[in-house]
């Protein structure tokens, strides 16, 4: 994972990562639920990290307040919009053994999220990553949602010869190693983040999970399909074009091969 063995370690620390755009109406008991779950189910040391990006909506003073109610929730505000900038941003200031992200609405099952850390720290992954299209995914969407993602996902795969089931789905994990030799390479500041993410680790030889998921389409969700789409295309045939040309630099893999014995001491 890191030049540190983790293995060697009793104190695994993770900083869960939650971007937020105009989400002052479900934040708080968001972040209510999330907390409630980690302090009962989570066998590492968390840290809960808001990060604003660009919200109108009051966002910001629902994420102070909770930074200051909760010693173990941060808040960090962005002035400029953009997922990939949020994760970027909170991602390179942490200074946890493992970094990750998921949507303020909780789509994913938070049950999968031990599972999602322990990939890293117990099975020596560099990235885990959710998956919607894996077998024992159990997935609620729309039929639109349902066939724009598998699309997408075939054609990154076609263009790209890329092994990961699902590019997009925002549950993710990374390494320490991962956040200072892959995130740097990134791009893109948006939503392709995600999907540049695992094309550059990948690519890079990192070793990735693909964690079945169950998941459950937000009904107030913002994304707007088809213009998020069009920038995806557009974001992996850029990708595309650099691998072809060769000018993706060269990254040495740097990971911890040793595996946990047991999962330590939660918080």
């Amino acid at each position: 994972m890191s030049a540190r063995d983790l293995s060697a370690t009793a104190d695994v620390t993770t900083d869960l990562v939650i971007p937020v755009l105009n989400e002052a109406h479900v934040l708080e008991r968001s972040i209510t639920t999330v907390r409630t779950f980690l302090t009962t189910h989570f066998p590492y040391q968390w840290r809960i990290v808001i990060v604003d990006n660009g919200s109108t909506d009051g966002t910001d003073a629902v994420g102070l307040a909770l930074g200051m109610r909760f010693p173990d929730v941060s808040f960090l505000s962005l002035s400029q919009r953009g997922r990939g900038r949020a994760l970027r941003h909170a991602w390179t200031k942490s200074d946890a053994d493992v970094v990750c992200y998921m949507d303020v609405d909780l789509s994913t099952d938070l049950w999968a999220l031990p599972r999602l850390i322990g990939a890293i720290v117990e099975d020596g992954y560099d990235v885990a990553t959710g998956s919607r299209l894996t077998r024992g995914s159990r997935v609620t969407r729309s039929l639109k949602r349902e066939v724009i993602s598998r699309i997408y996902n075939l054609f990154v795969k076609a263009l790209l010869f890329t092994r990961f089931s699902d590019a997009q789905c925002g549950f993710k994990a990374v390494s320490r190693a991962v956040v200072d030799r892959i995130v740097p390479q990134i791009q893109d500041q948006s939503w392709f983040f995600d999907t540049e993410l695992l094309v550059l680790a990948e690519k890079h030889g990192y070793r990735i999970k693909d964690l079945p998921i169950t998941w459950v389409e937000d009904d107030d969700s913002r994304v707007k399909l088809i213009r998020t789409a069009w920038d995806d295309i557009k974001g992996v045939l850029r990708l595309r074009r650099h691998l072809w040309r060769g000018t993706v630099p060269d990254v040495p893999v740097v990971r911890s091969t040793a595996k946990r014995p047991s999962p330590i001491a939660g918080k």
